[in-house]
Parts: structure tokens; sequence; C-alpha cells
């Protein structure tokens, strides 16, 4: 069967676990050489629970958080260590894409290493949980400066590239908390609308080059999901909005169903797609409608509305209306 990615080379950053780690390991399987990422190497301590949270959780919930993240944890050595074993060509590379000289490093290392980028899949993330009112500047940085922001860093240094050989296929990992979500994370949910609204500017903006640019939203059991249920169970504060349901870890499929959609969007053959944004979980793919007016209201006066008469026309404007945050 046609590799599909042959003679391609990729650059995936946050591959050392997770998502990124599968889609690292099917890029290569489909013939891309490939450059794997993570912060730094060795083993990363929880992000999201603190040592304290974790000797709260009871004997059989430590013991299936503790096998859960030894499971899931990696670097961009062992990754590419694990394509090796498998017969496929990687090289790892440590840098923090959220630092604008470490982005423009790890690009230049990629054609420095293999010639060329072709594929650009950032998959990197920060994360954490606060009420609103309590997330500090510190926590926002922390998770918007890796979305959008170290995003749109690794795309500067790798366009040029890309338009000089006339090619390239740019793929960045949102999350459905793009639309909102019951978990008390603003931060998260601002930082993947962001992703969103880069993927379609970006798509627009390249579309001349050869260069298609898609955005994907996963849902899948990785490292991050084993630390959000330990968190559920343990926080001071809570991280479920009150009054909601969110889905459990057990009823989540791993990040190898992610993988073969985003080699779709790394292929040649997706050239006619740019801008989409899909949600991805288990064996469900689900492409998002591009955002669409649902009611229009004009006026024929030209002088501005009034708002008796805003008032006067609400119910025709909210016809079939129910708030997301009822819902």
């Amino acid at each position: 069967m046609e590799k599909i990615l042959e003679g391609k080379v990729a650059l995936v950053t946050g591959s050392g676990q997770g998502i990124g780690r599968a889609i690292a390991l099917f890029f290569a399987a489909q013939g891309a050489k490939v450059i794997t990422n993570n912060r730094k190497p060795g083993k990363s301590a929880p992000s999201m629970v603190s040592p304290e949270q974790i000797e709260k959780l009871d004997p059989e919930q430590k013991k299936q958080f503790l096998e859960g993240l030894e499971k899931e944890t990696g670097d961009a050595e062992s990754t590419a260590n694990q394509i090796r074993a498998l017969g496929g060509e990687a090289t790892p590379c440590y840098a923090d894409i959220s630092k604008i000289e470490d982005a423009k490093r790890i690009v230049d290392f990629t054609v420095e290493t293999y010639g060329r980028i072709d594929i650009l899949c950032n998959v990197a993330g920060g994360f954490g949980f606060s009420p609103i009112e309590d997330i500090t500047d510190e926590l926002w940085d922390h998770v918007n400066g890796v979305k959008p922001k170290g995003y749109w860093h690794a795309i500067k240094y790798a366009v040029p590239y890309m338009k000089a050989q006339k090619y390239g296929r740019i793929i960045l990992c949102a999350s459905p908390a793009f639309q909102g979500d019951v978990l008390t994370h603003a931060e998260y949910c601002a930082a993947n609308a962001g992703v969103v609204g880069l993927t379609r500017a970006a798509a627009i903006e390249l579309r001349p080059h050869g260069i298609t640019v898609n955005c994907f939203a996963p849902a899948a059991a990785t490292r991050a999901s084993y630390e959000l249920e330990a968190a559920k169970r343990t926080h001071d504060k809570g991280i479920i909005t009150e009054g909601k349901k969110y889905i459990d870890i057990k009823d989540v499929p791993g990040p190898e169903y992610v993988a073969p959609f985003v080699g779709y969007l790394a292929s040649e053959k997706s050239e006619k797609c740019s801008g989409a944004v899909f949600m991805l979980m288990g064996n469900m793919i689900n492409r998002f409608l591009d955002p669409t007016p649902a009611k229009v209201l004009f006026k024929e006066a030209r002088d501005p509305w009034t708002i008796d008469e805003i008032f006067a026309r609400e119910t025709e404007l909210f016809e079939g209306y129910v708030s997301l945050a009822d819902k």
C-alpha cells in the first residue's frame, strides 16, 4: 500500500507523548522523516495537580493515576526511538515554541537535518484550571503563550521555507474547548479559540503559495486526561461548572484514533481542504460548519436602531435560540 507521506519532512511539536506522539508515529509509518519535540528531556512533573492533591486520592485512584501517567509520559527522544525501532526516520529536538528564538531554532534545525520542511503539525499545549476571577497572569500566559502564540512562532519561521518550495501543510491542534467548556479553564478556551482564528486567517493568506492550514480539535485519553481525572476529585474549588457533567476518561478512546485523519490533512490528497476545523474522537470525524449568521434583522430607516425597536423585535432575533450556558 502506498505510503502517503513518502519523501516528506514533518515537524511535530509536542510529540513527546500523547496525541503528538501518536501523530509522529503515524507520519513516520507513512514515510515521513520526523522531527520530534517537547520542551526538555526526561519526565515532567504533573502540571495540573499538586503532590498534595495526588495524596488525597484513594489508593485505587492513586494507582490508576500513576500507572496512566507512566504509560503516557515520554519525551522527544523516546518518541524518536520508537519511530526508529519501527524502521522509520526521526530526530529529536528539545525546544519551547512559546519562546520565539526556540521556534526559529527548531524550524531551522528541521531544514538543516532533512533539507526541507513540508509539514508543520503543532500539538504542543499548556493546561491549568481556575475560576475565571482567580486566573492569574502567570496561568494565562502559560497557556496562551503556547496556543496560539507559540503556534504563530513556528508558522512564522516555517512559512518562508514552504513558500520557496510552493508547498506546505500546516496543521494546528485546538480543543473542543474553543467553543467554551463546562470546565473552569477560560484561559484554555481562549487559547484554543485563538488557534481556530489563526487557522482561518493563515489559510486565506497562504493559499496562493500552495500551503494549506487546517485545525483539529481532539478528545483523547492522554497524560492530561489522567491529570484531569485527579483534579476533578481533589481540586479545592472544583473544576466543573455547577450543575454540569463531564465525560469520564474511561469513555474516551486513545490518541492513536486521532492520528490517521491528521495524516490525511498532512498529505497531498488534502489539497482542496484549507481553513477547516475538525473534531476528532475515536472513530468520529466531525467537520465544523464555518460560522454563519443564524438570524439577521434589518430596518428600512437609515437612522440607528432605537432601544424600543430592538425590544419590539427581540423575539424575532432570538427565535429558536438556546444559550450555550443553559445547554
